[in-house]
């Protein structure tokens, strides 16, 4: 069984040797674990795994290898439920969601919130008040408020929620990625600038040819650096949320910007900027870098390229406090700001179709901020942008 799991693993696209596989072998012939399928996962992507980035290629292909075998050791447990847990779906009309008004901002809305917490002592459905699940108030999860604060739970899919209170979890962009089209990395081309430096390390066969006749035919031969791409790229990459919509062609860029670019730095960010990025969504909460400190770090002469679908609340955008997330002591248009002004080559890829623009107040906000430099991740917006970038 475990050979045609190993060539499952394989199928994914994981790394996996066979001496790792052999290893796995090794322990379970040791019984280092209990007859557990929890035990022997654990087991199996500490054994398998050598970098953190595939475990969720790693998760997928356990779980479709042994999806039989969960589905069946799931039904012994007795999962309680959660306090917000989503029991009612409602449909409203698109009358009855005209009738449900704003509250008058993101203060008082979270001022009653505050309230709320005070009153409450029990749990909520279906209404247009408490904090609950699928009802019209604006506190909870899984029904309709056009400025609501969403609490644990799913979405409904509105996209309206102006704050999020869950222990939310992002996943790396796969770097790794097949590429479906040369075409990405084509129109990246176009912000190549090539140059020789460093230490002599290839082979000059024009010049070794001249030198050698030019020397009675005893080789000579001459050596030059390697000839690289000296253009230096700095991406901020938004994950999460509605980016998830968007995550096979954000990879498709990803990856192909690592094949192109030799000097490629990157960092994530949700939604929008603010005064802190990271490099690992796992360790995001652990490992953040002040913006401040990008901004230091990076010299004015590397191309900035946004990636992200500009899609949130404007209060995310425009004022302090907005994020979904956590209380931001500045506004994220002051952040973008900052780094339009260091970084003099910037460009906004923007993955939701171009169409749907104009009905986004974010995003008309956003490129105002970045003075209408936002292009549509398409190939005909990334040669416009690549175009633009390299100017």
């Amino acid at each position: 069984m475990l050979i045609d799991f190993f060539y499952s693993l394989r199928a994914a696209k994981l790394p996996v040797s066979v001496k790792e596989y052999l290893t796995l072998l090794e322990a379970l012939k040791a019984n280092v674990i209990a007859p557990s399928l929890d035990d022997f996962y654990y087991l199996a992507r500490i054994t398998l795994v050598k970098d953190e980035q595939y475990f969720d290629k790693f998760d997928q292909a356990f779980g479709a290898y042994f999806n039989g075998v969960a589905q069946t050791s799931e039904l012994a447990f007795d999962v309680p439920l959660d306090w917000l847990k989503k029991k009612l779906q409602r449909d409203l009309s698109l009358e009855e969601k005209a009738q449900i008004e704003a509250m008058g901002g993101l203060d008082k809305l979270m001022e009653r919130l505050k309230e709320l917490f005070d009153e409450q002592k029990e749990r909520h459905e279906g209404g247009s008040k408490w904090i609950g699940t699928g009802g019209t108030s604006p506190f909870g999860n899984g029904g309709y408020n056009p400025e609501g604060v969403r609490i644990g739970g799913d979405a409904a899919g509105n996209r309206t929620a102006v704050k999020v209170w869950e222990a939310r979890a992002y996943r790396d962009y796969d770097d790794q990625v097949e590429i479906g089209t040369r075409n990405i990395k084509i129109a990246l081309r176009r912000l190549r600038r090539f140059a020789r430096e460093g230490a002599a390390e290839e082979l000059d066969l024009p010049d070794t040819i001249r030198s050698t006749a030019a020397n009675a035919g005893w080789l000579d031969l001459k050596m030059v650096p390697e000839r690289h791409n000296k253009v230096k790229v700095l991406m901020l990459l938004d994950v999460g949320g509605s980016m998830d919509d968007h995550i096979k062609r954000t990879e498709e860029l990803f990856s192909a910007a690592k094949a192109e670019f030799k000097h490629l730095e990157f960092y994530y960010f949700h939604n929008c900027v603010y005064d802190f990025l990271w490099k690992n969504n796992r360790r995001r909460h652990a490992e953040r870098m002040p913006t401040w400190d990008v901004l230091h770090k990076f010299t004015p002469d590397y191309k900035l390229i946004f990636v992200g679908d500009a899609t949130m609340s404007p209060y995310e955008v425009l004022q302090p406090g907005g994020s979904v997330e956590y209380n931001n002591p500045e506004a994220g248009a002051v952040w973008l700001r900052r780094l339009a002004d260091h970084f003099p080559h910037y460009a906004w890829l923007n993955p939701e179709p171009e169409a749907l623009w104009p009905y986004r107040q974010s995003v008309s906000a956003i490129r105002e901020v970045l003075g209408h430099r936002m292009y549509p991740l398409t190939l005909a917006g990334l040669e416009t942008a690549m175009r633009m970038l390299s100017k």
